[in-house]
């Protein structure tokens, strides 16, 4: 049976959104303790640069990130902000990225089965993939959604599968921010689980995306590495959202 968290992580404003001061280790065990409660559904989020500047420039998709309970500072600009805040004994010395908090995760209930899985979004054959990579775990249903909007009826089925799965742990790979906005909307209808927003974590995990070598991921680099993977795709995300992340940022500072 797993201990109560010892306490609650410290949440610090970064351009108005509210994340969490954590680590890999704490966020896996606030997410296991949530979990084994099974008294509500939580939303748990790592935040990037985009996620954080989105939010603070639309006032539906801030409204939408406050439902959530954790909030984890996926990019490392948002480590710096945090670090910014605290004293020196507080500082954070890595991130919180989303595809390896989900390994962290994975590996802390491997071969538990009151602490099995969900994977929703991607396509079939990605979900076939991790799958077998993560056969050691209890895996209790996957789900790859139609491509376009949803109607009423295929919330619904979403929903309904999670709930007969039984899943302590739902990982939704749906991409920034329509996971997020997926998660918030329908909040009070999920059943009980911890609901993770992950972004490109299955691609990531089965090998069909390359991740940004380390030396980029300290650097807060990860960004131009996975622009020039894909720069048709990424380019408007990165020019406007990384310029708003800064300037939002220099503004704070300004007017604080």
């Amino acid at each position: 049976m797993l201990e109560c968290a010892k306490r609650e992580p410290q949440i610090i404003p970064v351009i108005g959104l509210p994340v969490a001061v954590t680590t890999y280790e704490e966020a896996t065990e606030w997410s296991r303790v949530r979990a084994a409660r099974g008294d509500r559904a939580y939303a748990v989020s790592a935040a990037n640069t985009h996620l954080a500047a989105h939010a603070r420039r639309d006032e539906g998709f801030a409204r939408c990130m406050k439902s959530f309970d954790l909030i984890c500072p996926d990019g490392m600009p948002l480590v710096w902000s945090l670090n910014a805040q605290l004293p020196r004994g507080r500082k954070l010395q890595d991130r919180v990225y989303g595809p390896t908090l989900m390994l962290t995760v994975l590996e802390a209930t491997r071969g538990k089965k009151h602490e099995s899985h969900f994977f929703l979004g991607g396509k079939p054959g990605t979900l076939d993939k991790l799958m077998e990579r993560f056969s050691q775990n209890e895996i209790a249903g996957v789900y790859s959604p139609r491509f376009g909007p949803w109607d009423d009826s295929e919330n619904a089925k979403m929903i309904e599968l999670i709930r007969e799965s039984g899943a302590k742990f739902v990982w939704v790979g749906l991409g920034c921010p329509k996971q997020e906005q997926w998660i918030a909307s329908h909040l009070k209808d999920l059943p009980p689980a911890v609901y993770f927003g992950v972004g490109a974590a299955f691609a990531f995990h089965t090998g069909e995306v390359r991740q940004a070598p380390r030396l980029f991921q300290r650097t807060g680099m990860e960004w131009f590495f996975r622009f020039l993977a894909e720069p048709r795709r990424l380019w408007k995300r990165y020019a406007i959202y990384n310029s708003l992340f800064l300037y939002y940022s220099l503004k704070d500072q300004i007017t604080s």
